[in-house]
């Protein structure tokens, strides 16, 4: 691959402008002119303006074919060859990202340009730089690296579609007005846009999108500025385990505000016990819970009575091995949902 050596060339020959003229225009050798030409060399800003500058091409233009050739020549050095190379495109699920619309591949005939395609996706200078920020600023629960570069690449996408999402001043003083309005609307029938004009209303987003296939990601949070982001996938198929997820979440951003400005907390099926306990007591206060247990036969009573959604008790007293989730109980009262994604 020449690089804009050829492009330079054609221009040339079309203004009939010869190679030492130019040199001499450029204040450079004949030697380093050829090796413009050739692509045997790689073009410094300061020729690239200067090139520009007289041929009015746009620097842009030059920057362009000056930055695929050199990408090509770092991934043919690297990889040797363009089957090694593919493969290296294919283990970040390039395909899949094209078929959901998250990347837009300029040109599928040309590795370099896929290469190119996918490092302007996942915003970074190199993918050597990737693992290292990924390892960096990245809290996963699970080591497994393909799970995780999954997650990585369905987080950049959330970050995509929400960076330009205006809302009012994030306020933690008002989280509690917030898990108010989460009770009163967890007693209604599950409508996912409510849930997110609620959080909205208290400056967080909070965007729902399908995770990669094969992906056991079920949400995450980080805080880009000074603005708080929960992603959470369409995996949940009952109320209960959306609204853990959520209040999950909201208890990070309530413990680890500051933290959280330089860190992405993934949440996947691991056990955080003090935030998960949380969790559990704002769904049910624990002495409400105790109650139950012990008027057992008067539990949908108190739990109506305290505005608790009777799938959030029997999804508890089935995780507590209290009732089993084949129980009648259990499937009579688990709301079974449809989450689906934010648009």
């Amino acid at each position: 691959m020449n690089g804009f050596g050829s492009m330079l060339k054609d221009y040339l020959d079309y203004y009939k402008i010869s190679q030492t003229e130019f040199a001499d225009r450029l204040g450079i050798t004949q030697k380093h002119m050829n090796e413009i030409i050739n692509g045997k060399t790689n073009l410094s800003v300061d020729l690239i303006i200067a090139i520009s500058l007289l041929t009015d091409i746009d620097p842009k233009v030059i920057y362009f074919v000056e930055n695929k050739k050199k990408t090509h020549d770092m991934l043919i050095s690297k990889y040797k060859n363009e089957k090694e190379i593919n493969k290296l495109l294919n283990s970040y699920y390039i395909s899949e990202l094209e078929k959901r619309g998250w990347i837009k591949l300029k040109d599928k005939s040309s590795f370099t340009q896929k290469y190119l395609d996918l490092i302007e996706y996942l915003n970074v200078k190199d993918l050597d730089v990737l693992d290292k920020y990924i390892e960096k600023r990245y809290l996963f629960k699970k080591k497994e690296d393909s799970d995780n570069k999954k997650i990585y690449l369905w987080i950049r996408h959330c970050d995509e579609m929400t960076k330009n999402i205006k809302l009012s001043n994030y306020d933690s003083n008002k989280l509690d007005n917030l898990f108010n309005e989460l009770k009163e609307e967890s007693n209604k029938k599950y409508n996912s846009k409510s849930i997110i004009d609620i959080l909205a209303k208290y400056g967080i987003v909070l965007y729902i999108e399908d995770a990669l296939n094969g992906s056991k990601v079920r949400g995450c949070i980080k805080v880009m500025v000074d603005k708080p982001v929960i992603y959470m996938t369409t995996y949940y198929k009952e109320k209960s385990s959306f609204y853990f997820t959520l209040y999950h979440e909201l208890f990070h951003l309530k413990k680890d505000y500051n933290m959280l400005k330089s860190k992405v907390v993934i949440e996947e099926d691991s056990n955080e016990d003090e935030i998960d306990s949380l969790a559990l007591n704002m769904m049910i206060k624990e002495n409400i819970y105790n109650e139950i247990l012990n008027n057992y036969h008067d539990r949908d009573v108190i739990a109506k009575k305290n505005k608790i959604p009777l799938c959030f008790l029997y999804s508890r007293l089935a995780k507590e091995g209290i009732i089993n989730y084949t129980s009648k109980d259990y499937i009579n009262n688990i709301e079974k949902i449809d989450v689906l994604k934010s648009k």
